[in-house]
């Protein structure tokens, strides 16, 4: 799996790794499965983005803070796996979008780091299943979290 030479090419910037701001463990590596915790969309300085989406920000900004929270997991794996080399395919990503509760385009907005995946490991190995739900707040006021699990190829 050669996804970090393409991910090189792509020229993405990723922001800092977070620190687990709770008792848990960012990434956890169970058999050759990569289960990765719930991430923020962190900026490249480090702050959050934050604000409800249909209230603070509008869909496009939510779809962008989920693209980040893609690129904060990333950072995640990179800083604890060394590179990219070892992921083998995406599995699962799980959603949760801090929105009104009009609001129903929550696919729409994890498609944002979904789309992410695709950039970097490909429509084959880039798509999972996954979950988009809306839910009423997230931590630090922020639009949107993304947990995700990923195969590890077996060399």
């Amino acid at each position: 799996m050669q996804h970090h030479n393409h991910f090189l090419s792509l020229n993405l910037q990723l922001p800092p790794a977070p620190e687990p701001k709770g008792v848990y463990t960012p990434l956890l590596q169970v058999g050759n499965l990569i289960y990765v915790s719930g991430h923020l969309p962190v900026n490249y300085d480090g702050t959050l983005h934050r604000g409800k989406i249909g209230q603070d920000i509008d869909q496009e900004a939510g779809k962008l803070a989920a693209r980040q929270v893609g690129l904060t997991i990333l950072s995640t794996l990179i800083s604890n796996l060394g590179s990219l080399d070892r992921i083998k395919r995406v599995i699962k990503v799980f959603g949760m979008v801090n929105a009104t509760t009009d609001f129903e385009k929550q696919p729409y907005i994890i498609n944002g780091c979904s789309e992410l995946f695709v950039e970097i490991f490909g429509r084959e190995f880039g798509i999972g299943v996954r979950s988009a739900v809306g839910v009423g707040s997230l931590p630090e006021k922020v639009p949107v979290e993304i947990e995700a699990i990923f195969e590890l190829s077996e060399d």
